[in-house]
């Protein structure tokens, strides 16, 4: 693939420092950009993730979906030159992590004999 067909991306991170920039062909996959940040991602960072699906990308205010290609997630920029594009990273831990940590909420008697719920 000739090489002005790439995007070029940097992905800026919750301290405001980057990672990249990368070149990516438009056909490369959200999911696949995830891998590469999870596997580059700095380790002397107060948050770092578990996985790659503990990272949301987000561009132009919206969060990109897994299955989707960078050449679909690209924003148009009208006559603007061609440039890197900065894509913002939340970590988010997965939805069964949260899950369970969820706080028991098992019924409890108290010393009242009331139940407490």
């Amino acid at each position: 693939m000739p090489e002005e067909e790439l995007v070029e991306l940097k992905f800026r991170l919750y301290d405001g420092s980057d990672i990249g920039p990368f070149r990516y062909s438009p056909t490369s996959t959200v999911s696949m950009l995830k891998e590469r940040i999870f596997a580059e991602w700095p380790k002397d960072k107060k948050i770092i993730p578990k996985a790659a699906n503990d990272i949301k990308l987000i561009n132009a205010g919206k969060i990109l979906e897994n299955n989707k290609t960078v050449g679909q997630c690209r924003v148009p920029f009208g006559e603007l030159p061609k440039g890197v594009i900065t894509m913002h990273v939340v970590v988010q831990p997965s939805l069964a992590k949260a899950k369970s940590d969820k706080v028991d909420d098992t019924p409890r008697k108290h010393f009242c004999g009331c139940t407490i719920l």
